[in-house]
């Protein structure tokens, strides 16, 4: 449902920039710039989802459309060049993978439309005067992930009896991760739950966080948006197996890689 509300989104703002007529004159192709803070492999199911809801409206890449991939492979600093680089292409309508990518391409240009695959708070973000009227050159979805945070434990408490501590893997500077804390934190209060926050802002973070939850005598393991989580969800699910810890993400694609839930 949300792919088809992304492509509905993009479908609309072409056809609002580039009527059909015009561009069989000017034999002038839409262009779409597609900007993601991962690696092509880490998204192909999106990215082809992306691609087929196209072809569901009519608009096939390399006929009658064209998409220009920029992937920061884990690299932040990039999507600022990348941002850039899409306006000078002058492309019709930038589509963002995901929040760490959406602030560099707010920042690129208030004129050219803007479809957000997702943002934990766009309002909060700063991306949406609000959720019914967004304004400015920005629409797209909302996630509310930090609402469903207090939730995820929760459903920790059901599947692992006497739950009493709980290790959170996260990056505090991902957006949604301090609001996402902050309602893990009540829900851990109710509960009578002790957290033990644990950050990961690269690779060789990973297995540390499961050896620090580990020693800390952790129970389970809840897992925080971020895009080295989603970089390296195989590894993640390995990690929780190898450690035996129940672990709960916030996205099937870890269960799909061997996780237990999300």
């Amino acid at each position: 449902m949300n792919r088809k509300i992304v492509i509905w989104l993009v479908a609309t703002i072409l056809l609002a920039t580039v009527s059909f007529a015009e561009a069989q004159q000017a034999k002038k192709v839409p262009r779409i710039g597609f900007l993601s803070s991962l690696s092509p492999s880490s998204i192909s199911a999106r990215t082809e989802a992306f691609r087929q809801g196209l072809r569901e409206l009519g608009y096939v890449e390399g006929k009658n459309i064209v998409i220009e991939y920029r992937y920061a492979e884990g690299k932040l600093d990039r999507l600022h060049e990348f941002a850039a680089e899409f306006v000078r292409l002058k492309v019709d309508v930038i589509v963002t993978g995901g929040p760490s990518v959406n602030r560099f391409a707010k920042e690129a240009t208030a004129t050219i439309p803007i479809v957000l695959a997702f943002d934990n708070d766009p309002v909060g973000n700063g991306f949406a005067a609000s959720l019914a009227r967004p304004g400015g050159n920005i629409t797209g979805l909302s996630t509310h992930y930090p609402e469903i945070s207090g939730k995820q434990l929760e459903l920790l408490r059901e599947i692992v009896p006497n739950l009493s501590r709980v290790a959170v893997l996260g990056n505090a500077t991902q957006p949604g991760s301090p609001q996402a804390l902050r309602e893990i934190n009540v829900a851990a209060d109710a509960f009578g739950v002790q957290l033990q926050y644990l950050e990961v802002r690269g690779p060789k973070d990973i297995e540390t966080a499961f050896r620090a939850a580990s020693k800390g005598r952790a129970d389970a393991v809840l897992v925080l948006a971020s895009q080295i989580v989603t970089s390296h969800a195989k590894q993640f699910a390995e990690m929780a197996a190898k450690s035996r810890l129940p672990a709960i993400y916030w996205s099937s694609e870890f269960v799909e890689a061997g996780g237990l839930m999300a």
